[in-house]
């Protein structure tokens, strides 16, 4: 009698160690960030291909805020890559908020969701250790999303970012807003920018 109270008492406590890892405060973002740059780094979406000269989304969220944007995206950039040039791009240039897209390509290259995230992770931690703010753009495709958009989710909670779930919302599908079947138009990355622009308005203290 005495071993099955030891052992529900350690299973209780087990339950609540569990309960606190999974509802326990998450990393907060830096009230005050420094830095002086906003940068955006990602792939093709960062990059604006399928948007004419200076309306990637980038340079329109430049003209919203009034001030200059950094566009540091690559087309077919992942996670891998992004991570492999995140000093160079990011890091070694005074960041104060950095504005992610990154993870559809290792979606549509089958790279595992927990190697995609875990690079993410890495990638979000080490722009916070400089002391900027960072805004994640996720991507959640339904059938084909292999999870993706939970991942997003999961790694801005345990890092505390921003996160936008699904950047292509109300954009893919849109004929009016795509110049191909996975890029937005000019309009398209009108809308992007908002969305971009609101996060930083709710993140503005």
């Amino acid at each position: 009698m005495k071993k099955c109270g030891i052992f529900l008492g350690l299973l209780f406590l087990g339950f609540l160690i569990y309960q606190f890892g999974l509802s326990g405060p998450s990393p907060r973002q830096h009230t005050f960030p420094v830095g002086e740059n906003i940068i955006c780094f990602g792939d093709s979406l960062t990059y604006g291909t399928g948007a004419s000269q200076g309306q990637d989304y980038p340079s329109q969220l430049a003209t919203m805020i009034s001030k200059p944007v950094i566009n540091k995206g690559i087309p077919g950039d992942t996670t891998s890559s992004a991570l492999a040039r995140l000093d160079q791009d990011v890091l070694s240039q005074s960041p104060q908020i950095v504005l992610l897209t990154l993870g559809a390509n290792d979606l549509k290259n089958g790279t595992p969701k927990d190697v995609a995230f875990r690079n993410l992770k890495t990638i979000i931690e080490s722009i916070q250790a400089k002391g900027a703010l960072v805004i994640v753009g996720g991507v959640d495709i339904p059938i084909w999303g292999r999870g993706f958009g939970e991942g997003y989710v999961e790694v801005c909670r345990q890092t505390g970012v921003t996160l936008i779930p699904n950047i292509f919302e109300g954009i893919m599908g849109n004929s009016k807003l795509m110049s191909d079947p996975i890029h937005p138009n000019d309009a398209g990355y009108t809308k992007m920018a908002q969305k971009f622009y609101r996060a930083l308005q709710s993140n503005r203290r």
